[in-house]
């Protein structure tokens, strides 16, 4: 909810601007929140829990399936977003609906 007032703010500060990095951490389950979080400025996004729980569950296998679920869901937003690179991700791609949850927007 407040990553872009973080972003502007980081971006605002003298000792801060374009090149210091803001890094979301927590509450990313998904691939379409790793899209949401960068699209909103976040430079990286820090997968914690579903990491943890596929490894503890299965091992060094659930944490290959996972990180290939996020893989898939990530390339999956991207084009049906109409996007071909993340680094291509920006503001316009998100919008607010139904209180503060911020959906993708899709081309289709």
């Amino acid at each position: 909810e407040a990553l872009p007032e973080v972003v502007a703010a980081v971006r605002a500060h003298p000792r801060g601007g374009r090149d210091f990095p803001v890094m979301l951490d927590g509450g990313v389950r998904r691939g379409t929140d790793v899209v949401k979080a960068l699209a909103l400025g976040a430079k990286a996004v820090l997968l914690g829990k579903p990491v943890f729980f596929a490894l503890a569950a299965a091992g060094e296998p659930g944490l290959d399936r996972a990180y290939q679920i996020l893989r898939e869901e990530l390339r999956s937003a991207l084009t049906l977003m109409g996007v071909n690179d993340v680094s291509d991700l920006n503001e316009s791609h998100v919008r607010a609906r139904w209180g503060s949850e911020v959906y993708a927007r899709s081309r289709l």
